[in-house]
């Protein structure tokens, strides 16, 4: 009988795309994907531990998932992530009812654990680390199932070897280990030959790309091999793949930003005009604390040297409120940074402390609730007084926008992203699918979107479409 599943997913990119392989394993071992959680008989929790209430969010979703379970024999929940990573047998201890607990470095191995558990009852199984000669370790390795197929992320890195205080990353993902780069141009070719147009490399650093396959290749006496950033030559040769159209690239680390990657940015045709550029804090003192190995200054200057390169260039931002020790100095260095850096769009939070991470021991020095609440306020402010000003620019501005489907507050109202990433909503006098290249006009301007007038279509989709078959 066929069995259906549900995967509910927390966190970011990465664990969304760790997702899309846990749903096509699923539906590689027989399983068919619901919508309605009465109809399945599996649901994965793929989980995340980057901010606080990532715990309570898991715990409570298996606080109700218990009756479910209940309610018809031989169903199974299974947690998966970095949260499983973090915990391990915690999870089992709180929730005992759980019937598959897998973390990171093990996501090949779900359909292999659901089936085991099924037989031979609960099962916990966490690497501590991946296994460097089994591909499946990176998920694009592995099939998928995408909730689109006009867009797709690639991994071409697992792992961080950053040590930036507030981050938990490095212990749950493990040490960096690069795809090999004829694996990375294999897949995106492959993509585009199923008529995907855009992809994103994804990384916890992506611009330290090919690092350790050098290291690796030095040491094991090539004399050809020398150290060179690789993350430049692996996005031009993405962009130069016959049918792709964007590429973007998420996350880089300031501190290995090079003038190299702003080549390839400005001399690839597909290559967006994005950058997401994390600053965390423009105190050099907090940077300092946070390991971050850059100065406000030294991040400023590489960010002018990108603008200068290339075109039209838009930029994102992280920016943490209320790290540990935190002044009144620091926080105006901070908001001068962000003035001074004209931000698109920025992600902002109020630190979280994560156990395990060397900030989350600061307890003397953590910043009070309020204090933090009221900083936040006052940074949305000036980010929001920034993207104002860069969208009112773009007004009149004809934008090559690719269309993701209808609005989420209005069906009659398609959304797409500009290749700088900007959100556009726009009325097409004509039915246009998910995965279209479409002109707009930009017509008017708010913090978080921009609003237009259809032109013209540039390109219909090239994927497949998706339909659905009901057995009978």
């Amino acid at each position: 009988m066929t069995r259906g599943y549900l995967v509910h997913t927390f966190g970011c990119q990465m664990n969304e795309h760790d997702s899309e392989r846990i749903a096509g394993l699923l539906e590689g071992d027989g399983y068919v994907e619901v919508t309605d959680q009465a109809d399945a008989d599996v649901v994965v929790l793929n989980t995340c531990c980057i901010r606080e209430n990532a715990d309570n969010k898991l715990y409570g979703t298996l606080g109700w998932l218990k009756p479910w379970k209940e309610q018809r024999e031989g169903r199974q929940i299974v947690v998966a992530g970095c949260l499983a990573q973090k915990d391990r047998d915690l999870v089992r201890r709180k929730a005992p009812y759980v019937d598959v607990v897998l973390g990171t470095h093990n996501v090949h191995r779900t359909a292999e654990l659901i089936d085991q558990a099924r037989h031979s009852g609960p099962v916990t199984e966490i690497l501590d680390e991946a296994v460097l000669d089994d591909q499946a370790m990176f998920p694009s390795a592995l099939p998928a199932r995408r909730e689109t197929t006009y867009n797709a992320w690639v991994t071409i890195q697992i792992g961080c070897d950053n040590s930036c205080a507030f981050c938990i990353v490095p212990a749950v993902r493990g040490a960096e280990i690069s795809r090999p780069f004829a694996d990375v141009i294999a897949e995106v070719t492959r993509l585009a030959s199923e008529g995907v147009s855009e992809v994103t490399l994804l990384g916890q650093n992506v611009n330290s790309y090919g690092r350790d396959l050098q290291v690796a290749a030095r040491q094991a006496g090539d004399s050809d091999a020398r150290l060179r950033p690789m993350f430049a030559e692996l996005l031009a040769a993405v962009g130069n793949v016959d049918g792709i159209q964007r590429v973007r690239f998420t996350s880089p680390h300031p501190k290995d930003m090079r003038v190299e990657t702003f080549a390839a940015m400005a001399t690839t045709a597909a290559v967006c005009e994005h950058l997401h550029y994390p600053l965390q804090s423009g105190s050099d003192r907090l940077l300092a604390a946070m390991h971050r190995g850059y100065t406000a200054q030294r991040y400023l200057e590489r960010l002018a040297a990108g603008r200068a390169v290339v075109a039209d260039l838009a930029v994102s931002t992280d920016i943490i409120v209320g790290f540990p020790g935190e002044t009144n100095d620091d926080f105006a260095a901070t908001l001068e940074v962000v003035a001074a850096a004209e931000y698109d769009f920025a992600y902002t939070f109020i630190f979280s402390p994560r156990p395990g991470t060397e900030a989350a021991e600061l307890t003397a020095q953590f910043v009070e609730p309020s204090i933090a609440a009221e900083r936040f306020q006052r940074l949305r402010v000036v980010v929001e007084h920034s993207a104002l000003r860069k969208h009112e620019a773009r007004v009149g501005r004809i934008e090559e926008v690719l269309v993701e489907g209808p609005s989420k507050k209005d069906p009659s109202v398609l959304s797409g992203r500009t290749r700088q990433n900007k959100l556009v909503h726009f009325t097409p006098p004509q039915s246009l699918r998910a995965g279209a290249y479409a002109s707009v006009e930009i017509t008017r301007a708010a913090p978080h979107h921009l609003a237009g007038r259809f032109v013209e279509l540039l390109a219909e989709p090239q994927h497949k479409r998706r339909i659905a078959v009901l057995a009978g």
